[in-house]
């Protein structure tokens, strides 16, 4: 077997293999590219998915005919004035993008400088290097990719269909678009604009915020917290949406480091231990992340994609952004997604469309009477009196006092308690609508909080019980809760083996007052069977409290007086985290008064 250096086409084949997956990669290269010549407008067009044409056209900084040449060769680059890999300041800098596309497409590069009377443009083919020619090109540069993997037919089999295609092409240029608010995008296929995103100017983190609207959606514009924090060199802004925002999927996750996107485990595992007492295990929070850092700090060079990062500090990140984040949510208080509110609405509708009677067509209504109609109306009414009479089993109660700070709810935004519904859900009035509260949800949070300030302060109390409870779990169970029987002691919890496959509970935290203890402890087992070892309890003494919290709060079905539920709501308004549950669900739900007329067709 003889050793032999490959010829350069074949090596810059396999680089290829390396650096352009599919379409969607050669479009991340070259819209980098434009990028990093000062771009403010991108125009990429695609034909058939990228497979028959990928176009991009930026007003960028523009290459001379020598340049166009040095272009095309592999590890040629302008993003390295020092040879210095470590400290990257450019998207890219490897050199190899236009080389490897070159060697396996139909590649045609068309630019002119700022401030040049002429444009060049240059032909690769497979590999084959042509000669700069005279064009007609505005200043920036244009690059036509045709017939991709044309020079390589294995690579073929391995595309999927145009349409899948094309939305990894509009993932790519939505990521990029993210970190670079203030430059233009648009994306066009054969037929149609598919992306087009105009450039934001002003403040950075609002034009970050509406451009992360124009992609995400309007509703996570409406439903997102800011972020702005630092620690040690390390900054990290953008933006976290409501816990009671989230989706089915962690897709909606987007990471930039110094403006690059990445995929990171690090950061997705940082964002789920920052949501992990306020979201279902199941549901997956919507944020848009922007950490900048010293550039020796991190290392981008780890991945031919550039699309992982290794940072220098993983903890220092971890922790700023578990920190960051918790910081924001505890600060929006009890407030909830918008969306959660459009929910119950559109429920609501569709349930009364399916009640009404086929046979009825609702109509508009027609201009409003005026009040002296609306008194005349009035008046030609029979008295209301006796009518709790003639109605058996009817019950007006009483109008529900106000608290006497409370006004007509104008200073407290979740309103005055105005009655109780099946014994488990508190109605309020605001000057605005109303507010549906679940007061076991809303208790829950209450509850959990002040065992989590207690458990910081050092300073959590025990109630002994006059009777102390043995708890049957079988051999596995008493044996998780007994060896965890030291760390519990620490919430309050104190447990001790009790015989074959049973526990006994001596003292409970006095703050969950009178709770479930056999349920409670039950629940706990399970919990220590499904997170593995009890060494590892101390990471789990929010979910433990969190379920100690469940056991400890109102329960749905007990019925309140309305002092106990204005009492509930102030202290709802006062708390962190308050519009959504342990398990992520919303604790309460607001509709205004127009919505509310909506439903009645009163507008």
């Amino acid at each position: 077997m003889t050793i032999r250096l490959l010829p350069p086409t074949l090596v810059n084949q396999i680089a290829a293999g390396e650096v352009v997956e599919r379409p969607a990669s050669a479009i991340k290269e070259l819209v980098e590219n434009a990028l990093d010549a000062g771009a403010n407008r991108v125009e990429v067009v695609v034909v058939e998915g990228g497979q028959a044409l990928i176009s991009v056209t930026d007003d960028g900084c523009g290459m001379s005919a020598e340049q166009l040449e040095l272009a095309v060769e592999r590890h040629a680059t302008s993003k390295l004035p020092d040879d210095d890999l470590v400290h990257i300041r450019h998207l890219g800098f490897r050199g190899e993008a236009l080389p490897s596309i070159g060697s396996v497409a139909r590649l045609t590069l068309t630019s002119r400088p700022l401030g040049a009377d002429s444009a060049w443009a240059l032909s690769v083919e497979a590999g084959v290097k042509g000669q700069p020619v005279p064009a007609a090109h505005p200043p920036g540069t244009r690059v036509e990719v045709r017939d991709l993997f044309f020079a390589t037919p294995a690579r073929l089999k391995f595309l999927k269909a145009p349409r899948t295609e094309l939305g990894h092409a509009i993932d790519v240029l939505e990521r990029l678009a993210m970190a670079h608010p203030h430059v233009a995008f648009s994306l066009a296929d054969a037929s149609r604009t598919v992306l087009k995103l105009a450039a934001h100017k002003g403040n950075r983190a609002q034009a970050l915020l509406a451009r992360l609207g124009a992609i995400i959606g309007r509703d996570f514009q409406d439903n997102a917290v800011e972020l702005d924090a630092e620690r040690d060199g390390v900054r990290l802004t953008g933006w976290a949406g409501l816990p009671t925002f989230n989706k089915g999927t962690s897709a909606y996750q987007y990471l930039f480091v110094n403006g690059r996107p990445v995929k990171d485990r690090l950061v997705i595992g940082a964002v789920k231990g920052a949501y992990q007492d306020v979201l279902s295990h199941d549901r997956h929070p919507v944020v848009a992340l922007f950490v900048d850092l010293p550039a020796d700090a991190v290392d981008v060079n780890v991945h031919p994609a550039k699309s992982e990062v290794r940072f220098r500090e993983a903890g220092l990140v971890r922790g700023l952004i578990v920190s960051a984040i918790r910081h924001a949510l505890a600060a929006a208080g009890h407030r909830t997604a918008s969306t959660v509110s459009g929910a119950a609405l559109g429920a609501l509708g569709v349930a009364a469309a399916q009640r009404s009677n086929s046979a009825y067509q609702w109509q508009p209504p027609g201009p409003r009477p005026s009040q002296a109609q609306v008194w005349q109306s009035i008046a030609a009414q029979a008295p209301m009196s006796g009518l709790a009479e003639s109605l058996p089993g009817l019950h007006l109660p009483p109008q529900a006092p106000v608290p006497e700070s409370a006004g007509d709810g104008v200073e407290f935004p979740l309103g005055a308690a105005r009655a109780q519904l099946h014994d488990t859900y508190i109605v309020a009035e605001t000057p605005n609508g109303m507010v549906i509260v679940d007061q076991h949800a809303a208790h829950e949070r209450l509850v959990l909080e002040r065992m989590r300030q207690a458990m910081a302060e050092g300073r959590v109390k025990t109630q002994a019980l006059l009777l102390p409870e043995v708890v049957e779990l079988g051999e596995a169970g008493a044996s998780r809760v007994a060896e965890a029987a030291v760390t519990l002691a620490e919430i309050g919890l104190v447990v001790e083996g009790f015989g074959a496959g049973a526990v006994v509970v001596r003292e409970t935290p006095a703050i969950l007052g009178e709770c479930d203890v056999q349920s409670m402890i039950r629940d706990l087992a399970d919990d220590l069977a499904e997170w593995g070892e009890a060494l590892k309890l101390k990471e789990k003494l929010v979910d433990v409290c969190a379920t100690m919290a469940c056991h400890g709060s109102v329960r749905a079905g007990r019925r309140l007086s309305i002092p106990e539920m204005n009492a509930l709501l102030r202290q709802m308004e006062a708390t962190p985290l308050s519009g959504q549950c342990n398990h992520g669900r919303p604790t309460h739900v607001t509709l205004g008064l127009a919505d509310i007329e909506k439903l009645f067709g009163r507008r």
